[in-house]
């Protein structure tokens, strides 16, 4: 079987996330996103076990359900220099040994959601690895509290200790994570990192796993590529959406190249904020490969439909009017993924015709994306030749799309759903 999981999201017990990040909340949007499995996030959080426990039903050892919708226990924690990790473990017994061993290095690990410890990488992974927990970097390339940030490589990191996965984050695909060898041999998982459970943060970002049942052994048989499990496909945003994405002052957000940066001292001359360096421009410093595994699954870049909406209607992302529309565009096709990939475009306009011109664009790559850095999102707009066409005239449409610096590979759509297992 296939199912798609989205393993990386955070409880309404971290800092800066929504209080509507509970369980019954988060299993109704898995549903309605298409998600079958989601991470919890936050379980060395005690009060988060405790609802986890209340709202759901044990399935398996690791694996719990809520409403159809499984839950595998993860978490993040944050090391001694600011660096973040994936943790996926195995039954709530290894949660409490867990949060036991690192009792004794933090001060927050009963309040907060995402726990500081005074470990370091190496010291975490150790532990880890004792009690048969997965781990692995939190989104590696991000410039505030990831890997790469702090080290050039994952043995300077975690010293020799295993490592069994790599998140890439919003900034970066595969396609960019592959330019460094030491990660051929790794899994990528691609995660949303949710603060929200709204229809554009939950599942932004997922895995497809093939798995005989969505449960924590046969994901994690999957993450190791044993017995034929494994991860078929990595989906998420198009790097260019991501916040980090290129090089930019983190106060004011204008882009610079990493030379003028450093010709400024990485401080902004237009407004004194702090240019953060980019994904784009950190992963070229430590590429050394241009070859790609080939068992590397393939990535599908999504912008996600709530943002398509938003951009047509000209209304913000988290309003009601933006919901309506998508909730309508679910009753009739099932699933995000359907709306976006295999839906016939005259299916699509039967509901709304202005956003199935929108997906039509992004299907064909015709959506101009202004990158994203130093912490705003990249941005979608809609050509105004197609805003001006109707729905008959597209396919003849002619439509010059402004290049960027860089601008991935995109898999066409119809070619992955067209090979892709149903």
């Amino acid at each position: 079987m296939q199912v798609d999981a989205d393993l990386h999201i955070h409880s309404r017990y971290s800092k800066a996330v929504s209080k509507a990040m509970t369980i019954p909340n988060l299993a109704e949007n898995a549903r309605f996103k298409g998600l079958g499995v989601v991470g919890t996030g936050d379980i060395l959080n005690p009060k988060w076990e405790e609802e986890l426990l209340r709202y759901t039903e044990k399935v398996d050892e690791g694996t719990y359900e809520r409403n159809g919708i499984r839950f595998l226990l993860t978490a993040e924690v944050e090391d001694s220099r600011r660096v973040h990790h994936v943790l996926i473990f195995p039954s709530i017994s290894t949660v409490r040994e867990m949060r036991k061993e690192l009792k004794g290095y933090s001060q927050d690990i009963d309040t907060e959601g995402r726990p500081r410890v005074n470990l370091s990488a190496a010291e975490i992974a150790d532990i880890a690895n004792e009690l048969g927990i997965l781990i692995g970097p939190a989104h590696a390339f991000t410039p505030w509290t990831a890997l790469y940030k702090e080290y050039n490589s994952l043995k300077e990191a975690y010293q020799g200790a295993k490592v069994h996965f790599l998140e890439l984050g919003l900034s970066a695909d595969s396609e960019m994570a592959d330019r460094i060898k030491a990660h051929h041999s790794l899994t990528y998982l691609s995660n949303s990192d949710a603060h929200s459970p709204m229809p554009h943060r939950l599942g932004r970002e997922f895995n497809r796993f093939e798995v005989r049942d969505a449960t924590f052994e046969e994901t994690r048989k999957a993450i190791l590529k044993r017995g034929g499990r494994k991860i078929v496909l990595n989906a998420g945003l198009d790097p260019r959406l991501g916040k980090y994405h290129l090089t930019a002052c983190s106060r004011c957000y204008r882009k610079y190249s990493p030379e003028e940066a450093m010709v400024f001292k990485w401080k902004c001359p237009k407004c004194g904020g702090r240019i953060k360096k980019g994904v784009h421009d950190r992963i070229l410093e430590l590429a050394d490969t241009e070859e790609r595994p080939k068992d590397r699954p393939p990535y599908l870049r999504l912008a996600p439909l709530a943002e398509i909406i938003a951009m047509v209607i000209g209304k913000g992302v988290e309003t009601k009017a933006v919901r309506v529309i998508w909730e309508r565009f679910l009753k009739e096709f099932g699933s995000e993924i359907r709306v976006l990939v295999d839906v016939p475009l005259e299916g699509l306009a039967e509901v709304h015709e202005e956003v199935a011109k929108a997906v039509w664009a992004y299907r064909e790559g015709k959506l101009i994306v202004i990158p994203g850095g130093g912490g705003k999102y990249g941005e979608i707009r809609l050509p105004e030749e197609i805003r001006k066409a109707s729905i008959a005239e597209l396919e003849s449409l002619e439509v010059e799309v402004p290049k960027e610096e860089y601008r991935p590979k995109q898999t066409s759509l119809m070619k992955f759903l067209r090979g892709a297992p149903k």
